[in-house]
């Protein structure tokens, strides 16, 4: 008898119900139209890139193809290289400050009775437009002659002599700390949603056994939080990839481009597709774009396979 209730089971899949022929057959004519939509605003683009890469071509004219000639500028140029480290800059240094303050904020929320509020607060920049916030510090950090900005009247009111925080050997230092306070809140506030998950007997067992806050964090929280921090590692990754209006407020006047050595990787395509100094180089700009692809594919590969950990379950 249990032998036949087994294979009555293992046939019962076999045998569609009328609901399940109908769910297969409205699979497709929903899924086309999204699935259209992708290819043709993301795969469609970024092939045409990777294609544009390969050439030369300045938005008009014949595309004539040059190979990976348009890499090897690239690889002489020393804008581009100013660009490549400075990005790296704020995946590395911006990204361990970052995580070093939502850790931070994550031990001392945790048993603070208005969490919840001050959670809140800590996100509202994370809300506001990249491009008011560097207007914000460009507006705190300013220094022209007869007009400073507040960071260099808190200096001077203490004796200290003012600094041009907005220079171009400074303004990397600046985009990062604006960055590091904008985001910590996001992810403060995704290291919280996974710390509430955590039963609290794992906590108080912890403070019975004497642990301070800091072995707690290292025992307890960062183990069980161990997967959402990779995940928010990868998201800091792609979006510091991508940074632009904040570098291209506080290094420029908004018009055109910023100094060199204050470039991104984005600012980098941008001068060349859009720069108003000589014609256009789409060509130079799609391998750019095609590095940044490459470079978020492989920090992300790697920073996947150092986070990787068997899952806990609790």
């Amino acid at each position: 008898m249990a032998q036949a209730l087994a294979a009555g089971r293992r046939a019962l899949p076999a045998a569609a119900t009328p609901h399940l022929r109908n769910r297969r057959r409205l699979f497709w004519p929903f899924t086309l139209p999204a699935l259209a939509l992708y290819v043709v605003f993301l795969v469609g683009p970024a092939l045409a890139t990777v294609v544009l890469g390969f050439t030369r071509w300045s938005g008009a004219g014949p595309v004539t193809f040059v190979g990976l000639e348009q890499y090897g500028r690239l690889l002489g140029s020393e804008s581009f290289r100013d660009a490549f480290v400075n990005t790296l800059g704020y995946i590395v240094v911006g990204g361990t400050g970052t995580f070093v303050f939502a850790f931070l904020f994550t031990m001392v929320l945790r048993g603070m009775r208005a969490s919840k509020t001050v959670r809140a607060i800590l996100f509202f920049p994370n809300i506001v437009a990249p491009v008011a916030l560097g207007m914000f510090f460009g507006f705190v950090f300013t220094y022209n002659p007869g007009r400073q900005g507040l960071a260099n009247f808190l200096l001077e009111s203490f004796g200290l002599p003012a600094a041009r925080f907005l220079r171009p050997e400074n303004v990397t230092w600046v985009v990062m700390g604006a960055l590091m306070w904008a985001s910590a809140g996001f992810y403060i506030t995704i290291m919280m949603a996974a710390v509430d998950r955590i039963p609290p007997y794992l906590y108080e067992d912890a403070e019975l056994c004497g642990a301070s806050p800091w072995q707690q964090f290292r025992a307890v929280t960062l183990p069980l939080t161990w997967d959402v921090v990779g995940i928010a590692g990868v998201l800091w990754t792609i979006g510091a990839v991508k940074i632009f209006e904040m570098v291209f407020v506080l290094a420029g006047p908004g018009t055109y481009s910023p100094p060199s050595r204050t470039w991104t990787l984005a600012v980098y395509v941008y001068d060349r597709s859009f720069g108003t100094q000589g014609t256009p180089e789409y060509g130079t700009a799609c391998a750019c774009a095609v590095v940044m692809i490459v470079l978020v594919t492989v920090l992300v590969t790697a920073l996947r396979r150092v986070m990787r950990r068997e899952r806990l379950e609790y």
